[in-house]
């Protein structure tokens, strides 16, 4: 699957490892202080993604996943398939 959003680990105009030194210096900024590495990265963003009811298909092709298979183990991880997914039901207002 060809996507723009294809380059989510490491952008096409940057090394990896200047992608990686990017990242930890980013990460250092914020303070956090577990250990995050550009796979992990990726991972908590498409886990986020899913959980903010991003549609899997979207978040297939921002990952570059060419099997939809591979993106729905973000939903395991999740532990809901429906990934977010909030029903129109629910948006209406009650009486």
């Amino acid at each position: 699957m060809r996507s723009s959003h294809r380059w989510l680990c490491v952008p096409p105009h940057l090394h990896h490892s200047s992608y990686s030194r990017r990242l930890r210096q980013a990460v250092l900024a914020t303070g956090i202080t577990k250990r995050v590495t550009a796979h992990t990265f990726r991972h908590a963003f498409a886990t986020e993604l899913l959980r903010s009811g991003s549609d899997i298909r979207t978040v297939q092709e921002i990952l570059g996943h060419s099997d939809i298979r591979t993106t729905e183990i973000y939903t395991h991880v999740i532990g809901d398939r429906r990934a977010g997914t909030v029903s129109p039901f629910d948006r209406l207002p009650s009486s």
